[in-house]
């Protein structure tokens, strides 16, 4: 298996995590948070924590996705690189020219065209 692939994989998981944050959040001060009992700010059984854990986890699965996007640029560039050396290097194939006819019935390579 490949570091892309597993890059990849990685990059799946944790954009779907970073959904499933986003969607219980709710905007206006609701979502989870809400439901645990209330819209008050001084509670002490964590209803006022959990908006910062989602905040938090919020920030630290974008930064996540953001570097392991950016990893897997780099694997993909280095396998890349190592395909594409051959052309790139002076034992290339090149392509044959041919003769082009001119005005006269001659070719450029100085044949004579029937």
């Amino acid at each position: 298996m490949s570091a892309f692939t597993i890059f990849l994989g990685l990059i799946v998981i944790v954009a779907f995590l970073l959904v499933v944050v986003i969607m219980v959040q709710n905007p206006k001060g609701g979502g989870l948070s809400s439901s645990f009992g209330g819209g008050g700010t001084q509670q002490m059984g964590g209803v006022k924590k959990t908006g910062d854990f989602l905040d938090k986890s919020t920030w630290f699965l974008a930064g996540a996705l953001i570097i392991l996007i950016l990893a897997s640029n780099l694997t993909i560039n280095s396998g890349g690189a190592t395909e594409s050396k051959a052309l790139d290097t002076e034992e290339a194939i090149e392509t044959p020219t041919l003769p082009m006819p001119t005005t006269d019935g001659s070719t450029t390579d100085g044949s004579a065209t029937e």
